[in-house]
């Protein structure tokens, strides 16, 4: 069991065949202090448990958390698109509350940059009835392309609940730069993905949505600029370890494959505090 005061988070994308308190019991035993759940799925393709609809496996999973003293980081995944309405988040908002999450991660699904910054505004100031803080995550194949856009968006939403979420992996793959990180507020910094990632970047953006969702890396084991990453996040930020690979088959093991080397990473960079 590692004990530090940063908080560690096992997201669900990196053990996404596990139910949720299947999910709760493996980032117990591994050395975690969070979970993230995922209570929309991100493609209509995924395995999904539907936490939302199905009351007796909120109640499950509430049970093991008690049981645990695992707590929730974060709930995922809500996309802002053309035909958004904020409302329909209500329920997930609610939900999200009742497990006693503290961040939400939103996807930019919207080409018209006004309007998703419009629906950004209106999902936090949601949100903040909930004590929640919705992160706007870039990714490259997004309307939400790299860490500029997202930092334009989130100042223009003008809301203190309000935050970008930084992914190591999206991070390399949209060419964003340390500079641009280190300009950022700090506040809206309320966690951080880390993985790591393997070779160039890619030309085909199909290519790079297949590496995000299949062959990620433990950090460390990649070729990320991961210590200059993480000197540029504010001390202690949570992290979220959110590392799909096909390499590793159990879930168990790759679980704490992730967090072991993502504390050797933090050790060797002492920031491990």
């Amino acid at each position: 069991m590692h004990t530090h005061e940063r908080p560690m988070s096992l997201a669900s994308l990196t053990v996404l065949e596990l139910a949720p308190p299947h999910m709760v019991e493996v980032a117990a035993r591994t050395g975690y202090s969070h979970v993230g759940l995922r209570l929309i799925p991100a493609t209509e393709e995924e395995h999904h448990f539907a936490l939302v609809a199905d009351a007796d496996l909120r109640r499950q999973t509430l049970r093991r958390l008690r049981d645990t003293g695992i707590g929730v980081l974060d709930v995922e995944i809500l996309r802002l698109k053309p035909h958004t309405r904020c409302s329909d988040f209500e329920t997930v908002l609610e939900v999200g509350a009742e497990f006693g999450a503290r961040e939400v991660l939103v996807a930019g699904n919207d080409p018209d940059e006004a309007r998703l910054t419009d629906n950004f505004s209106e999902l936090c100031d949601r949100a903040m009835a909930y004590g929640l803080r919705p992160h706007l995550e870039f990714m490259p194949w997004t309307n939400v392309a790299d860490l500029a856009q997202a930092v334009r968006i989130v100042r223009q939403a003008g809301r203190d609940n309000g935050g970008v979420l930084v992914d190591a992996f999206h991070f390399n793959r949209s060419g964003s730069r340390l500079d641009e990180l280190q300009q950022v507020e700090p506040s809206w910094l309320g966690y951080a993905q880390l993985c790591d990632v393997a070779g160039p970047r890619p030309h085909d953006m199909a290519e790079i949505l297949r590496q995000a969702r299949n062959e990620r890396r433990f950090p460390g084991d990649g070729d990320c600029d991961l210590p200059g990453l993480l000197r540029c996040l504010p001390a202690n930020v949570p992290l979220s370890l959110e590392i799909p690979t096909r390499q590793v088959k159990d879930p168990t093991q790759r679980a704490q494959m992730a967090i072991d080397k993502a504390w050797a990473l933090l050790k060797r960079l002492d920031l491990s505090a």
